[in-house]
């Protein structure tokens, strides 16, 4: 017995220890499948996070640099150039010689023209001594007619031959006049020998060697082209016609050149030009910007790759544009009661505008009457919404919901103008009673903010809560591209679909 009973606690030992084991592999083993079943449904959904951020949009262009204004210096006149005063880079003053032409037969013009004038002035000597013998000869024989001395007829020659001396001094002092206007061209053609720059700046090309013939018939020869005030330089970008919309005056530009590749410049937009040029069936618009060169590094004629930066929206909810692109399965539109194909777009579309249209109302501080009103016509709104919805839903067909937009898609711009026009009328009818409650303020906010709303291109984004996928509706805003601005039920660090794992990559 005494054996017996010893050997009862050893049994029991030898029998409690294997089950421990085996209870420590089962909880072993149910961990591990948990864990790996977390792991696959973690891992079904590729993912990113919203941000808070800047976005900034940007339009790329090229473009050439040039003084703001450049004078082209040539010759009236004809001749052999004696001197060159000047060469490329020369900086020159307002009225600098620049070169000299040969004045010689100028000169010899002008001491002909002065004898020419001499000759003049003694004619008139000659015509006026002429005149007042004339004058003389008229007032005896006018006297002695009236005395019945002489004929009529010697009265009447007296007359004639007064006239005619007259005559004669007005032809003289004519050509006095005629022989200094031409003289006097003559002496401007003689100043005209000495080319004098018009402006302050710097001599770009110099186009003429001494010796060289000039010759000035048809137009003006082209000697000299100077650029005005370098510290102050322009460039004249190409920008498309699809982006030319976005671009205005005052908007800042950064660029860079060749000739320093790791130095980036700034300016700023001067004017968008109406000339559009058309190449190759692209049309561009001529875009003038602006540049600081105080520290002459920039030189005329340098190619320039330019952003002109159209917005820039600071602190604002941002997101990879690849969560806008997604479009879920099948599977997980029927887990949220999506329509198979239908990408909850209408729909939810307008029940973001649902939501969106108390934040409007609550701005205009309502009296409880307007309050009234606004909530009468909201609540009948959201009705109609269900309506049309279970309509779509029987038949398949789109409920005329507010303007959807997918990146990467191009909606017809026609058919999303009719969309608006359709909900602008509907949004006029359904609050119609609402908005003649309001004051003229009031109203005019509404009316604004409203049109906004109408406005706004919207999108569908698919937040992953607790593991499972949630459709929340998004307004969208400016894109770089990369991201794009984004507002809604939705805020920083929320964890936004993508896109999804196949299973047997989830599973691996």
């Amino acid at each position: 017995m005494s054996s017996h009973t010893r050997s009862t606690p050893r049994k029991r030992r030898s029998l409690l220890v294997p089950a421990v084991i085996v209870v420590a592999l089962a909880a072993g083993a149910g961990w591990w499948w948990y864990g790996k079943r977390a792991a696959s449904d973690e891992g079904t959904f590729r993912t990113t996070r919203i941000e808070a951020g800047d976005i900034r949009v940007a339009i790329s262009a090229t473009g050439t640099l040039s003084a703001i204004s450049t004078v082209t210096v040539g010759s009236q006149i004809s001749g052999q150039v004696t001197e060159v005063l000047v060469d490329f880079n020369s900086p020159v003053k307002k009225g600098d010689v620049l070169a000299r032409i040969d004045p010689s037969t100028y000169q010899a013009q002008i001491a002909q023209g002065d004898a020419a004038i001499a000759s003049a002035n003694a004619s008139l000597r000659q015509a006026e001594a002429t005149l007042r013998n004339a004058q003389a000869d008229f007032t005896r024989k006018n006297e002695l007619g009236a005395q019945q001395l002489v004929s009529r007829s010697d009265v009447d020659a007296a007359r004639a031959s007064l006239e005619q001396a007259q005559a004669q001094v007005n032809v003289a002092r004519a050509q006095i006049r005629q022989q200094t206007a031409n003289t006097q061209t003559t002496r401007l053609n003689l100043e005209r020998t000495v080319i004098r720059s018009p402006v302050d700046g710097v001599v770009l090309t110099r186009k003429i060697e001494p010796g060289q013939t000039v010759a000035a018939s048809l137009q003006a020869p082209e000697l000299f082209t100077i650029a005005e005030d370098l510290a102050k330089m322009k460039i004249e970008l190409g920008v498309d016609e699809s982006d030319i919309g976005q671009v205005k005056a005052g908007q800042g530009v950064s660029f860079t050149v060749d000739a320093f590749p790791n130095r980036q410049f700034r300016g700023v937009v001067e004017q968008v030009r109406l000339s559009a040029t058309t190449s190759n069936n692209v049309v561009t618009y001529p875009v003038v910007v602006t540049v600081d060169n105080s520290d002459g590094i920039l030189l005329p004629g340098l190619t320039v790759s330019a952003e002109i930066e159209v917005s820039k929206r600071e602190g604002v909810l941002k997101v990879a544009n690849a969560a806008l692109r997604y479009k879920p399965s099948e599977a997980i539109q029927a887990a949220l009661g999506e329509p198979a194909g239908s990408g909850g777009s209408n729909g939810n579309a307008r029940r973001g505008m649902s939501e969106d249209l108390p934040k409007i109302a609550a701005g205009l501080n309502l009296q409880p009457a307007q309050q009234q009103a606004f909530d009468a016509a909201l609540d009948a709104m959201k009705a109609a919404q269900a309506e049309r919805q279970a309509a779509s839903a029987n038949t398949g067909a789109a409920a005329g919901g507010p303007p959807m937009m997918r990146m990467g898609s191009t909606p017809d711009p026609a058919m999303i103008a009719q969309m608006r026009t359709r909900m602008r009328e509907r949004f006029r009818s359904q609050f119609a009673e609402f908005r003649a409650t309001l004051d003229d303020g009031q109203r005019a906010q509404w009316d604004s903010q409203v049109d906004g709303l109408i406005n706004a291109n919207r999108a569908p984004l698919y937040l992953l809560v607790n593991g499972q996928p949630k459709r929340v509706m998004a307004r969208i805003g400016a894109s770089d591209g990369s991201n794009t601005e984004i507002s809604g039920d939705f805020k920083a660090d929320d964890e936004v679909i993508t896109g999804e794992r196949s299973a047997s990559s989830a599973a691996k």
